[in-house]
Order: C-alpha cells, then structure tokens, then sequence
C-alpha cells in the first residue's frame, strides 16, 4: 500500500498548534497562539493570550480602554511569554510559530530566550510603531522571521471517534 501524499508540512503541523491553542484564549477580540519547537521538531513550549495563572477572568477588564489600568493590555500576557514561560527546556535555537507577528515586547522575551526563528500566519499590524521596532530587533540580534506558507487553507479537526481503515481489524 502506498504512503499517504496529503499530510500536513511540518510548518502546517506547529502552526496548527499556535492556531488551537489560541482557541484557549477568553480574550474576545483577539486569539493568538504561539508554539515553541526545538531542532529535533519537539514542541518544548505552547502559550496564548490571556491573564495570568490565578488572575480572575471575571474580575479584570476583558476591552479596550484609554486608561491604562481599566484596559485588557495592563493585564494580559501575550501568547509568546506565556510559551517562553510555560516551557521548562532552554529555548536556546528553537523556533516559534506565533499566529500573530511579534510585538517589541514579546520580541524582547524572544531575544532573551535565543529564540532563532518566528514563524507568524498573521502580519496585520505590520506599519504598527511596536511591529516596526519589534521587526528592527530582531533583524539586528538575527531572528529570522518569515510568513509561514501552507497548501492547506484549513484543516478540519473533528472530535468524533473515527472508523478504523479498511485493512485493520476492529476485532483487535
């Protein structure tokens, strides 16, 4: 029997995990996944936006605000440090799928952590002052950076129990 040819590049397969582990988010304007993977194509850490551990989702402020301390950005951690965070190896040359472009001070997370590589599907808030310096960064320490390329649109995940292939047993 021949092997399958319509599996999923490495690049579709992190990303994917960046974009399911941003479904984790609460926030209810922006979801953003981020997966931390090493040389060997070993996922050593995986972060989304939202509080942090032991903050209460229903008492700080979920929006926009123009003051500071009444708005979501005072409190949120960012997909990228809570991955950086989350991950218990040295990230020393790893990779970082983020479904979002980085901004400055994630980037400064990133630079700190020997990040390599960022891998983003989303550059939306490219002419952005904290894209632009967080671009600059990274350029002058040497991250790489590039839009990931994939040649599935989507992939569907579904939670149903799936029959077993024709040339398997069910009896085993």
């Amino acid at each position: 029997m021949p092997k399958r040819t319509d599996y999923i590049s490495w690049d579709e397969y992190f990303m994917g995990i960046a974009l399911l582990s941003a479904k984790r988010s609460k926030d209810p304007t922006r979801q953003v996944g981020a997966c931390i993977v090493n040389k060997n194509k070993k996922i050593v850490g995986i972060g989304y936006n939202w509080l942090p551990r032991g903050c209460d989702d229903d008492i700080f402020p979920r929006e926009k605000h123009e003051q500071l301390e009444e708005s979501k950005y005072a409190y949120v951690c960012h997909a990228e440090l809570n991955a950086i965070l989350n991950s218990p190896e040295d990230l020393s040359g790893c990779s970082m799928y983020v479904t979002l472009v980085p901004c400055n001070e994630c980037t400064k997370a990133l630079i700190q952590a020997w990040i390599e590589e960022v891998i983003y599907l989303s550059d939306t808030h490219k002419y952005r002052s904290w894209t632009i310096a967080a671009k600059r960064m990274m350029d002058h320490v040497g991250i790489s950076y590039r839009k990931v390329q994939v040649a599935n649109e989507s992939i569907t995940i579904s939670f149903e129990e799936t029959p077993p292939h024709e040339h398997e047993n069910p009896e085993a």
